[in-house]
């Protein structure tokens, strides 16, 4: 069942207009299906049930899974029965948004027998990302980047990771991002040094050959592209024996990464030829021979926080060197979608994880913690309250 935390922080809901989240729900999520509708020729069975979840979004209350459904006792433990028949807006809106994706997979008849089963519906919208002129200019700059030292090249790449979660497919279906203002810094926390030196050759107990990196990774397209050239760079220099990919195991949040979307960012290194499609000869051998395992876990798509995650994947990331979350939602996962004070010590909230823990964020959502008092408050003075989801700031911390 779901984790109940001590209530010293309350849950994250969008009950409340103007919110932030309130506006995800009532606008962003009607977006979502209506760009879902225009991109396939969608029967119409397909286009009924796309606006009877457009419907429902707006007006209605929660509904249970068909009752047919392959997961629904799965989402019967992740609190489905508590929230049906209640609105949309009063449930924790981490739970809300994620059954929002699970209902709407069910309206294109991803999971159902017939034409449209496994068919992703975001999967025009990565597809470009992936052919965009922005994604060539990147990957053909990767070649002067050669020339530079190894801890340069790495630094970049951890970087590069970090940043490239401004791609993100679903903020920008309704958000536009505005630059930096005044003097706020953009990292708001970074912990890389501490990162890096954990990753270093030398490092730690063991060798570089014993250590594994666990990679959350969050979006596909501009953003998984840079993910994959940062396991490649640490595998190719020895600084990691093996990496572990956790993706999605159905489309999830428009871009979230799957593992049809790691094979088609490899694919795309692969064309790229140069610095680029050597990073992709490397990670098709580690795929090969075993240094670099993809992996779906059902909880991956869970509408729960991290402190309640099963056992074996507890085991996975306890076994990790470091495991690293990538993106909004896996922060918000990781530290508990709730509104903690911004000088919350990370540590604190993520110290039930099993073993030492990063994040790479970029900031789309109000959760946020680890900040420094002087930090917040420049943040808040120039800008009041919009650093927390314009998606101009970011963040890498470590809890070891």
């Amino acid at each position: 069942m779901p984790h109940t935390p001590s209530p010293s922080a309350p849950v994250v809901r969008g009950d409340e207009p103007g919110s932030f989240p309130h506006g995800v729900l009532a606008d962003r999520h009607p977006a979502i299906i209506r760009q879902v509708r225009e991109a396939f020729p969608y029967d119409p069975a397909r286009r009924h049930a796309l606006d009877a979840l457009l419907a429902n979004c707006a007006e209605g209350a929660i509904e249970p899974l068909p009752d047919g459904a392959h997961d629904r006792d799965r989402w019967a433990a992740w609190g489905m029965p508590g929230y049906v028949g209640q609105s949309w807006f009063d449930v924790p809106w981490l739970w809300a948004e994620s059954h929002f994706y699970r209902r709407l997979l069910d309206a294109v008849g991803y999971f159902a027998p017939g034409a449209w089963q496994g068919i992703d519906p975001f999967r025009p919208a990565k597809l470009a990302e992936l052919d965009a002129p922005e994604t060539a200019e990147e990957l053909a700059a990767l070649d002067a980047l050669e020339s530079r030292p190894a801890d340069e090249r790495l630094r970049a790449l951890l970087h590069g990771s970090l940043w490239g979660n401004r791609a993100d497919l679903g903020f920008r279906l309704s958000a536009t991002g505005a630059g930096t203002e005044g003097s706020t810094p953009a990292l708001v926390a970074d912990d890389s040094d501490v990162l890096l030196a954990l990753l270093a050759p030398g490092a730690g107990d063991g060798t570089a050959a014993t250590r594994t990196l666990c990679l959350v990774a969050d979006n596909a397209g501009r953003e998984l592209v840079p993910d994959l050239l940062l396991l490649s760079h640490l595998l190719g220099h020895g600084q990691i024996g093996r990496a572990v990919l956790h993706v999605k195991p159905y489309p999830y949040y428009v871009s979230d990464a799957t593992t049809a979307d790691v094979l088609d960012a490899l694919r795309r290194l692969l064309a790229a030829g140069g610095a680029a499609g050597a990073h992709g000869r490397t990670l098709w051998s580690a795929l090969t021979d075993g240094r670099v395992t993809v992996r779906a876990h059902p909880f991956s798509s869970a509408p729960l926080p991290y402190a309640d995650m099963p056992g074996d994947l507890r085991a996975d990331f306890a076994a990790a060197t470091v495991t690293v979350l990538k993106g909004d939602l896996n922060y918000r996962r990781l530290v508990g979608d709730r509104w903690w004070p911004p000088t919350t010590p990370f540590t604190d909230v993520t110290a039930y994880f099993p073993g030492p823990v990063a994040a790479l964020r970029t900031l789309k959502s109000d959760v946020v913690t680890g900040l420094d008092a002087d930090t917040e408050a420049a943040l808040v003075a120039v800008e009041e309250q919009r650093w927390r989801t314009s998606g101009t700031h970011a963040l890498i911390q470590l809890a070891d």
